[in-house]
C-alpha cells in the first residue's frame, strides 16, 4: 500500500480572478484566503511553477521544514533541470528544497549532488 500525504496540509491552491474570491470562501471548511490585511495575495508563479514542474516530471516529494531563502543554485541536469531553490545535505543525502515564501512551507525532493551548480543562482 502506498500513502500519500499532502504537501501542503490545510491548503489548497485556486486560481481565480479577485470578484470570484466569495465563491470558494462560500465551499464548506475553507478559512479563508491567503493574504495580508485582509487582501488576498497571489503566491509567485514561479513558485507554483516549480511545484508543478516536480510533481509532473514525477519526484517523488516531501514536506520539510521551512528554509528562508538562502543560498540559490540551479539544476544543469536531471529531472529537474533549469529550477532555482535551495540545497541541504542531510546525512547521506541531498535534497534540493522549494519554499512557498508567503506560506512559510517548504517541499524536498531528493537529487544527485552532480545535477546541480555549486555557485549561487543568477
Amino acid at each position: 500500500m502506498r500513502l500519500q500525504l499532502p504537501l501542503f496540509p490545510g491548503y489548497v491552491f485556486v486560481r481565480l480572478a479577485l470578484r470570484d474570491r466569495l465563491k470558494v470562501l462560500e465551499i464548506p471548511s475553507v478559512v479563508r484566503l491567503v493574504g495580508f490585511d485582509r487582501h488576498p495575495t497571489p503566491l509567485p508563479v514561479e513558485e507554483i511553477e516549480t511545484i508543478r514542474t516536480c510533481l509532473t516530471r514525477r519526484q517523488l516529494m516531501a514536506p520539510h521544514r521551512y528554509v528562508r531563502r538562502g543560498q540559490q543554485v540551479r539544476v544543469l541536469s536531471g529531472p529537474l533541470e533549469g529550477l532555482t531553490g535551495v540545497v541541504v545535505r542531510q546525512k547521506n543525502r541531498t535534497r534540493f528544497v522549494i519554499s512557498l515564501e508567503l506560506l512559510m512551507r517548504s517541499v524536498a525532493v531528493e537529487i544527485d549532488g552532480s545535477d546541480f551548480d555549486s555557485h549561487p543562482a543568477l
